[in-house]
């Protein structure tokens, strides 16, 4: 049994250089916030950040918050949004990549991966991550679920495309060894309260699990 984890998703921090799309407010974090929430991480083996959507304060404000913690993430940036105002472009996605960052797809652009025709599918699911690849200079095989949206039909592809690793938002404690990764989404009215209620769900279920296991060891 893998070593339960607790995955946190932060979509952007900081004021946004770009307009928002409806509803994405609700998943960004002031600087405060966020430091917040590395301050803990460093403290925590058991949990791990990953940042969605690929905007530029992964770069600006991010990057050097992590490295002065001695962190590190995953980022999953839309391909398709590269350079365009308030979003990483193709030199900040090296920075992340030289800096030893974890690089994965969000896809092409926000679009619920449930209803894509098979040519739509091959965009987001093969020809985002191989442009992130070849920008990094690694393959991408890991891939974060737009709007937390997945079916069977929607994972067989994702296997079918090569997936060693797929993001959800459904929250809870996930196993680091899993191919399937449970998240938890930061929200914008984020505060200690919150922060510890979650963390302290994950200690529950590292406890409950590893009972779980040596009982099956028996």
């Amino acid at each position: 049994m893998g070593v339960v984890t607790v995955i946190l998703v932060v979509h952007g921090v900081g004021r946004p250089a770009r307009q928002l799309d409806p509803g994405e407010d609700e998943s960004w974090l002031t600087v405060d916030q966020f430091e917040r929430v590395l301050d803990v991480a460093a403290d925590r083996e058991d949990i791990r950040l990953t940042f969605d959507d690929g905007n530029d304060s992964d770069v600006g404000i991010v990057l050097p918050r992590l490295a002065d913690r001695g962190l590190t993430a995953e980022f999953f940036p839309l391909a398709g949004r590269l350079g365009q105002r308030g979003c990483l472009d193709r030199d900040g996605l090296r920075e992340l990549a030289r800096a030893g960052m974890e690089i994965g797809s969000r896809g092409w652009e926000p679009r619920d991966w449930r209803r894509l025709d098979d040519r739509h599918a091959d965009r987001e699911l093969k020809d985002a991550p191989k442009l992130l690849g070849d920008l990094c200079g690694r393959p991408v095989r890991r891939y974060s679920l737009p709007f937390g949206a997945y079916d069977r039909r929607v994972l067989a592809r994702l296997r079918q495309a090569g997936a060693t690793r797929v993001y959800t938002s459904d929250g809870g404690a996930a196993h680091r060894d899993g191919w399937l990764q449970a998240r938890t989404e930061l929200p914008h009215d984020l505060d200690g309260d919150w922060l510890d209620g979650v963390l302290a769900g994950s200690r529950r279920a590292a406890s409950w699990a590893n009972r779980l296991f040596r009982r099956a060891a028996r």
